[in-house]
């Protein structure tokens, strides 16, 4: 199938048209000009909430995508959710304990991450932001390397390298900058692979994130631009960060932009996948709105209620990833009861067993901070260790008095 080119593109893509429309309109109201230009975004879905596949011909062109979509592929999308689920529900409740020090939860936002991460081939390079568990679940990190950082008992827990999969950027949006660089260097090295990056709603008002979409767009990266926007930056609803759907925002930078039904994890797979696919004939960048929900709180220090309306939440329950799924399955046969009591019976064990290994992580070397912070050792850090031992040591010392 052949892909047009970025002007040609005109379903869910930024096209410029009815922009250009409304500014032809000056009469018009700014606000009303804001909300005529595409009143309606339309978002590629190829299941309904209910389960049910979409066949038509505006998805048809990303339906091809998936056209090699097996069952055993689908229980497998439906685990990878199910297992991710569980272990972030095991994560929080690990908090709440005191076993670690702060969680951000993906839940509700299953697919877009599963559909995601289950597109990358093992030579695509992936830049998440703090809440990317269910992309590195797919790229092969083992879920209690995640959890290490949370503890405060290392700096990450895994070799980025490995698993073309790297450290959790806290720092919001600057791992788009990040992933716009290793892309460029990708594209010299004329290597067959395309890099994604990760972020949110809120970050895609950061700088940051405007910058590495000019640059990537400039130097025709392969990157993708996965943004998840979950309709909150922590209190911030979308309306009050944006005049115009989020993915219309790649016009101003010359690439496409396409928004996905973020809860269908199908959908998401083949827009990634499509996304992707450009990023490797040198088609440069693409921004992937994968429209979802954050069902919990933005982290485990943040109160939703206080913010957030409980009838907003409900309706979002309705479009629920990993039911939506499993109506289908169940619909098309594609798994029975036995298939489900099986998988819950692996999750519950996977819980298990991320519980202990969180209560077994030892303890850091308390010195260990100063090491590696220059390749060849500063004088000033030397000082700053003498001063922190002698510290420490301090309370041995009164220990000993008593």
């Amino acid at each position: 199938m052949t892909v047009e080119s970025t002007a040609a593109r005109k379903p869910r893509r930024s096209s410029g048209t009815k922009r250009a429309a409304g500014a032809a309109s000056a009469a018009k109201p700014a606000a009303a000009t804001a909300q005529t230009q595409d009143a309606e975004p339309q978002l590629v879905q190829l299941l309904t909430p209910e389960g049910d596949r979409v066949d038509n011909a505006e998805n048809a062109e990303f339906a091809a995508f998936v056209a090699d979509v097996t069952t055993e592929d689908l229980r497998g999308l439906y685990r990878d959710m199910v297992m991710t689920r569980r272990f972030d529900g095991e994560a929080t409740a690990l908090q709440r304990q005191g076993e670690l020090g702060l969680w951000a939860s993906l839940l509700g936002q299953e697919a877009a991450q599963i559909g995601s991460g289950r597109a990358l081939n093992d030579v695509d390079y992936v830049f998440p932001t703090y809440r990317e568990h269910g992309v590195a679940w797919c790229r092969g990190v083992d879920p209690t390397n995640l959890l290490g950082m949370f503890r405060g008992v290392n700096h990450g827990g895994w070799d980025p390298n490995l698993n073309n999969f790297h450290l959790y950027t806290i720092v919001i949006g600057s791992q788009t900058l990040h992933a716009t660089g290793y892309a460029m260097g990708v594209a010299k090295d004329g290597a067959d692979a395309a890099v994604i990056a990760y972020f949110g709603d809120g970050a895609s008002s950061q700088g940051d994130v405007m910058e590495a979409f000019n640059f990537a767009a400039v130097y025709n990266s392969p990157v993708v631009f996965f943004c998840q926007n979950n309709q909150w930056a922590i209190s911030e609803p979308t309306e009050r960060q944006m005049r115009v759907p989020l993915y219309q925002r790649a016009q101003g930078f010359g690439f496409p932009g396409v928004r996905v039904d973020g809860n269908d994890v199908l959908a998401c797979l083949a827009v990634t996948r499509w996304a992707l696919d450009r990023a490797r004939r040198g088609e440069g960048p693409t921004l992937v709105e994968a429209f979802t929900y954050r069902m919990g709180a933005h982290t485990t220090s943040d109160d939703p209620t206080k913010y957030r309306r409980d009838e907003e939440t409900a309706a979002w329950e309705s479009k629920d990833p990993i039911q939506r799924l499993k109506a289908h399955l169940l619909a098309t046969g594609g798994a029975d009861e036995a298939f489900f009591t099986e998988l819950e019976a692996e999750s519950e064990a996977m819980g298990k067993r991320v519980r202990e290994a969180v209560r077994a992580m030892p303890d850091p070397d308390t010195m260990a901070i100063f090491e590696n912070v220059y390749a060849d050792g500063h004088a000033l850090v030397d000082e700053e260790r003498a001063q922190f031992a002698a510290y420490l040591a301090s309370f041995e010392s009164a220990e000993e008095g008593h």
